[in-house]
């Protein structure tokens, strides 16, 4: 067999990147190599078809001499896999030849796609291809229908120009060594027929390639390629990528998608772990009445929705396992196409990735634990502070002075009761603002706005008292439970047995933490979690039980009641479905599982299984969610921040109308006008003269 030339493997691979995928370079690789006898018989190359015709793939990239590729594409033509669906890719080696090759050949490569060194016609091209078939003729009088010459037979011709051109150049004698000759001939360089003669360890350099569909009796030109743009459709406009349209076999104007789901058209062979315990992700039960077996859980429902939402039809049937079976197994038939897909809770491994190809996952990834919750008998003598919290406390301490103040600068100067020295006056500040909590304030308030701050600001007092009281008799009542391990380290440090999943890939991760295999105890049922939790590591038990999320939410729905997931979540690769390596089934499955419609699929075909993930949260939360914020109360503070700051502005501007005069008067003794007038303003603000008379504020009170 030749070995294609680096260009021609360059070009091959950009071809099935271009022609059969959707989307470049995605899921490219060579599944399978077979090599041929080149006296290889009809029956021998029958049945290699008929193993590859087996397989899901469908795209077959040929590489032989073309006398030996003909009888293939015969036999395959024969066998009907040069028909819908088929995609058929050959060589340089081959495409150099189609204008050497009969009609009959030609019938049987129909759709076939390759590629050959271009040959620009050119005036010497043309002359040498006249010259070449009266010679020919004249040789072989007994043959009509000559050919052109193709690209090897031009490569030929500048070779042995090559040869002459060293020794006319170099002087090369008969005496001279064959190495020297040889060294003259890989350094000569020249335009030849083919263009330009160039080697580079001793390979022939062709720098462009012309792309060609076998169609009807000839070979269309679809497009060129180089080095340097990749394919594009015109030599004149190289930055027109992309080729022109290709009729595949078949006659198909549509790349074909390149594999199929059965080669012989029977449903896929989905294989399905029989498990016990944790039903609710797969479980098999069997009909003796009918001897028929029957698969539900939440992976088949996930997977049924994802074959609802692929952009082709799926025909498969569920083939569940035997009881011994385990899921290195199943694995296994995938890895060895025994079986088309596995479907169930499959953990995706960095040794399972070496033997089948994962879909992304489709549950929550990550390890965690369940550990039982312990009544907290304990009572703080600070519990009466909890309801609150701390942003909330001061934020009500620092609107009671506010409101306090704001009362005081409104009546100190028109209500004898808020008279006195500066201590009593802070005084009367402190305990009239308090006073609002039991509403038990005796002084008379004369201002009408310093009664709208105080009802505003009692109905905000009244709103929180209510919901303090609330709260803290919740905390009273409410049995509070605590964890009773919180992390990992804490087992760890206590040296607590730890119980798992038997057959899972948990111990191994536990032991890599540090546990001893000794303090690991594995478990298969959800029951039997529960009770070796409550019997605890001191009594056979265990202290905690570490497994991946999805088992701890089926646990959760069905034991909620004084157990909680705690620690930190350890991120691991997640439940996904296995493929056979190189299926691009898996990516489009991959890719219907990421679409917002099957998202919401699996949003509820999670709720049907497992319950409503926020049910169990909310019970062991109680504590945490009958405490007050600011964030519960921002807008009362906003509306009586609002109206005190509101109040104060009405009073000022009112004292300074009513003072205009008396303080431009005092003001003008002096030069310093804004200083001396803003001194001045201060102490008539702050003056207690009994001599004004309350009637006159009131009475400018009522005009605002």
């Amino acid at each position: 067999m030749p070995t294609p030339e680096p260009g021609c493997i360059c070009l091959l691979v950009e071809l099935c990147w271009g022609l059969t995928s959707k989307e470049k370079g995605y899921n490219i690789r060579i599944t399978d190599s077979l090599g041929l006898p080149i006296d290889a018989t009809e029956s021998y190359l029958d049945t290699l078809l008929y193993y590859l015709k087996e397989n899901s793939t469908r795209v077959f990239i040929v590489h032989m001499l073309p006398d030996l590729a003909a009888r293939v594409f015969h036999r395959a033509s024969v066998a009907n896999m040069m028909s819908d669906g088929y995609v058929w890719i050959a060589t340089a080696g081959i495409g150099s030849a189609v204008d050497s090759l009969g009609p009959d050949k030609f019938d049987d490569m129909q759709g076939v796609v390759t590629f050959r060194p271009y040959v620009p016609a050119t005036d010497r091209v043309m002359n040498f291809t006249v010259r070449f078939k009266e010679r020919f003729l004249l040789e072989n009088s007994g043959i009509r229908d000559v050919p052109n010459p193709s690209a090897p037979l031009l490569w030929a011709y500048d070779t042995a120009w090559s040869l002459a051109a060293a020794i006319n150049k170099y002087s090369v004698s008969s005496s001279t060594p064959g190495r020297t000759l040889l060294g003259a001939v890989l350094n000569t360089t020249f335009d030849g027929l083919a263009g330009r003669f160039r080697l580079v360890n001793g390979q022939l350099q062709l720098s462009t390639y012309e792309v060609i569909n076998m169609i009807g009796k000839s070979a269309r030109t679809v497009g060129f390629w180089t080095p340097e743009s990749g394919i594009f459709k015109n030599l004149k406009a190289t930055n027109e990528k992309g080729i022109k349209q290709i009729l595949w076999p078949g006659d198909l104007a549509i790349a074909p998608r390149g594999w199929s789901m059965s080669s012989t058209g029977r449903p896929l062979r989905i294989a399905v772990p029989s498990r016990h315990g944790f039903n609710q992700l797969v479980e098999v039960s069997y009909s003796l009445r009918t001897n028929t077996s029957f698969v539900t859980g939440y992976c088949i429902d996930v997977f049924d929705v994802l074959m609802k939402n692929l952009p082709y039809p799926v025909a498969y049937q569920y083939v569940p396992s035997t009881n011994n079976g385990s899921y290195e197994n199943l694995l296994s038939l995938v890895f060895e196409k025994k079986a088309d897909v596995m479907v169930g809770d499959t953990t995706i491994s960095m040794s399972r990735m070496n033997k089948v190809a994962f879909t992304m996952p489709f549950t929550d990834t990550g390890l965690s634990m369940i550990v039982v919750l312990k009544k907290d008998s304990s009572r703080s003598v600070w519990i009466f502070l909890q309801p609150l919290t701390s942003t909330l406390w001061i934020t009500s301490l620092a609107f009671f002075f506010l409101t306090g103040f704001v009362v005081w600068a409104i009546e100190h100067r028109i209500n004898p009761e808020f008279h006195g020295t500066p201590w009593q006056q802070f005084g009367i500040i402190f305990y009239f603002a308090f006073s609002t909590l039991v509403f038990s304030h005796k002084e008379k308030l004369e201002s009408n706005l310093s009664r709208f701050v105080v009802i505003i600001w009692v109905f905000v007092v009244l709103i929180l008292t209510s919901s303090y009281t609330a709260s803290l008799t919740s905390m009273l009542t409410v049995q509070r439970l605590q964890p009773t391990v919180t992390s990992v380290q804490d087992l760890l440090r206590n040296g607590d047995r730890v119980g798992y999943q038997s057959d899972s890939t948990v111990k191994y991760w536990l032991e890599e933490m540090g546990f001893h295999k000794e303090d690991l105890l594995g478990y298969v049922t959800v029951e039997e979690y529960a009770e070796a939790l409550q019997r605890g590591s001191g009594n056979g038990g265990v202290s905690a039980i570490v497994d991946e999320v999805p088992y701890l939410k089926i646990f959760l729905s069905k034991y909620c009641e004084g157990y909680t997931m705690v620690g930190p979540t350890y991120k691991l690769g997640g439940f996904g479905f296995a493929f056979p390596i190189g299926s691009p089934m898996a990516h489009d499955v991959s890719q219907a599982i990421m679409t917002p419609a099957v998202q919401q699929e699996m949003a509820r075909i999670e709720r049907k299984w497992f319950g409503d993930p926020g049910a169990c949260e909310s019970k062991s939360d109680g504590i945490n969610s009958s405490r007050l914020s600011f964030s519960n109360f921002g807008g009362l503070f906003l509306i009586t921040g609002i109206t005190s700051g509101l109040a104060l502005l009405i009073s000022l501007s009112i004292f300074v109308y009513q003072e205009r005069d008396k303080l431009r008067a005092s003001a003008s003794r002096t030069r310093s006008m804004s200083l001396q007038k803003l001194h001045t303003w201060l102490e008539r603000l702050g003056s207690t003269k009994h001599s004004e008379s309350p009637i006159n504020h009131q009475e400018a009170d009522r005009r605002v």
